[in-house]
C-alpha cells in the first residue's frame, strides 16, 4: 500500500469542519504525512464590507479578518500539535473558496484533501456553485468528505465497484486510509430495459432467467476482483444488489454500518458527474457516514 505525504483539509471553524480537521490529523499522525489547514474569507463577506464601507476601511477590516481567522487557525494547529504527532502548517486567504483551496492544493502538493460536509458550503458551492464546471475541471485530488467525528480510525469500508480498472484504484486508496478495516466490495446490477421489456410483452420467467444469468456473471467477476486485490480473505466481502447503484449503496451502508463509503471516479466525467447531478452526487449528500472519492487523476 502506498502512503500519503501530504494531506490538506479547509475549515471554516464550524462543527462538521472541525471533525474533518480531526480526522485530517489521526490520518496524517498514522501515515507521517505533513498536515496542512487553510481557511478561506469568503468572497460574499468581502463584497458587502466594501459596500458598506469605505476602501479604506474595508481593507482595514478585510486584514483584520485575516488576522482574526489566523490566530483561530494557529490555535487549532496547536490543539493539534498537543494532542496528534503532526505539526499542521496553517494559512489563511481571502476571496473564492473554490479557487484558494484548489489553489493552495496544487501549489502545496497535496495528495488528499479533507473537507467537512456542510458548515459554510464548501461542499455546496462545490456541487452546486455557479463557478463550479470550469473549477472542478481542475481538481485531481482524493476528496475525503467527513460527517461525523473522528474518535478512532475507520473499521467498515464499503467501495461501490464496477470492474474497471477505477475499482482497482478505489480499493487500493480505500486500504491506504483505512489500513485496518474491513472491506465490503458493493456491485449493482440490473436488467438493461427491463421496464420496457416489460411493457413490451417480454415473459417474466424469460427476465428471471436473465436476472440470474447477471448476478451470475457479477458473482464471478466480484470473485475475481477480490482475488487480484491483495486483500486477506477474512478482511474483504462481497455483496450484490439488483437495482439502482445509488440506492443500493447507501442501504447497504447502513445495513453494514459503515463508516466510510469509498468510491472510484476516474477524470473530467466524474467532476462533470458531481456537477450535474450523479450516484457519486447522491452518496455525497445523503450518505450516512464519511464518503472518500479516489481515483480523480486527470484523464
Amino acid at each position: 500500500m502506498n502512503s500519503i505525504k501530504k494531506i490538506l483539509s479547509a475549515t471554516d471553524f464550524s462543527d462538521t469542519a472541525t471533525h474533518a480537521v480531526e480526522r485530517a490529523a489521526m490520518l496524517a499522525a498514522r501515515e507521517g504525512a505533513t498536515l496542512s489547514l487553510t481557511h478561506v474569507i469568503s468572497r460574499g463577506t468581502l463584497n458587502a464590507l466594501h459596500d458598506l464601507l469605505s476602501p479604506d476601511a474595508s481593507d482595514e477590516m478585510e486584514d483584520a479578518l485575516v488576522t482574526e481567522s489566523l490566530n483561530r487557525l494557529h490555535a487549532v494547529a496547536a490543539d493539534i500539535a498537543k494532542r496528534h504527532a503532526v505539526t499542521p502548517e496553517v494559512s489563511v486567504s481571502a476571496g473564492s473558496a473554490l479557487r484558494q483551496i484548489n489553489a493552495y492544493a496544487t501549489s502545496s502538493g497535496a495528495e488528499l484533501l479533507v473537507l467537512g460536509a456542510h458548515g459554510s458550503g464548501f461542499i455546496r458551492d462545490m456541487l452546486l456553485g455557479s463557478t463550479t464546471d470550469r473549477v472542478l475541471r481542475k481538481t485531481t485530488l482524493p476528496l475525503l468528505v467527513v460527517k461525523r467525528p473522528a474518535y478512532s480510525d475507520y473499521a467498515r469500508v464499503l467501495i461501490p465497484v464496477d470492474f474497471s480498472e477505477r475499482s482497482q484504484a478505489a480499493i487500493a486508496f480505500a486500504r491506504t486510509v483505512a489500513p485496518n478495516a474491513e472491506l465490503i466490495l458493493v456491485h449493482a446490477f440490473e436488467v438493461p430495459y427491463e421496464g420496457k421489456l416489460r411493457q413490451a410483452g417480454f415473459e417474466e420467467k424469460r427476465l428471471d432467467e436473465i436476472r440470474k444469468a447477471s448476478r451470475q456473471e457479477a458473482l464471478k467477476r466480484l470473485e475475481d476482483l477480490v482475488e487480484h486485490s491483495g486483500v486477506p480473505a477474512d478482511r474483504i466481502r462481497c455483496v450484490l444488489v439488483y437495482g439502482q447503484p445509488a440506492s443500493g449503496i447507501l442501504e447497504q451502508a447502513r445495513t453494514h454500518d459503515c463508516d466510510l463509503i469509498a468510491m472510484g471516479k476516474q477524470g473530467l466525467r466524474m467532476l462533470e458527474e458531481l456537477v450535474l447531478g450523479s450516484v457519486t452526487r447522491q452518496v455525497l449528500e445523503q450518505a450516512p457516514c464519511d464518503v472518500l472519492v479516489t481515483d480523480r487523476k486527470k484523464s
